[in-house]
This record gives C-alpha cells, structure tokens and sequence, in this order.
C-alpha cells in the first residue's frame, strides 16, 4: 500500500493501481452520502475523478498515479456507506492500468503517512 498527501490509498495488482479513500480520511469527513465518477477514460496524477460528499462537505477525488481507467466501483455510487465499512476492502473508487511506474516513489509508506497524519492532528 502506498499513500498520497490528498488521503487516498493505492494497491498495485499486476499492471493495475486500485485506489480508495483512507481510513484516516474516512473518520475524518463522517458519514458519507453520495459518491459520484467523471466520465473519463484516463487520468493523470493529481486529476479528479470523483467527488465524495459526506454530511459536512463535498471533497473531490484524485488520481494518484497516471493512466487508463478500467474500472469503478459502481457499489459505492450505489452504497457509499461501503467506503466507510470497508475503505481497504470493498470500499476501493476506481482501478487504473497504470502508466508510469515512477509515480509510485512520490507516495508514502505506511508509516510515512501516519506520521504525516500525526502532524496534521
């Protein structure tokens, strides 16, 4: 598992990225009411791809890595409270065929994101 600063997770899986909301993340917005996907077929790092929106606000979705998109996770649109009961299971947003394995060295490890979520309590 990988982190990104904008508090998603990415799980390589062969030549695909899955990648979710953190757990971090999820006790920090609340209940989540509504999960929505853009219409696109390829994203570059640090592009949306969806917003979440949870009682308190709407936040938007980011690539963590470059590529083609592959997949949703059209449960969540339906079920947003998934993301919450499971971020790292059947919570996962989208699946990207990736294209650019370098991209992974600008994201954090396990313990480089809780101590990056330590300084941001």
């Amino acid at each position: 598992m990988m982190y990104a600063e904008s508090h998603e997770w990415t799980r390589i899986e062969g030549d695909t990225a899955v990648i979710g909301i953190t757990d971090y993340a999820v006790e920090e917005v609340g209940d989540i009411v509504f999960v929505e996907f853009e219409d696109k077929k390829e994203v570059a790092k640090g592009d949306t791809f969806g917003i979440l929106e949870t009682v308190k606000a709407v936040f938007d979705l980011y690539a963590s890595v470059s590529g083609e998109i592959i997949e949703v996770n059209s449960e969540v649109e339906e079920n947003p409270e998934i993301i919450k009961e499971n971020p790292f299971g059947n919570g996962w947003l989208i699946k990207i065929t990736y294209s650019d394995e370098d991209e992974f060295d600008e994201l954090m490890s396990a313990d480089a994101y809780k101590e990056f979520c330590r300084k941001q309590e």
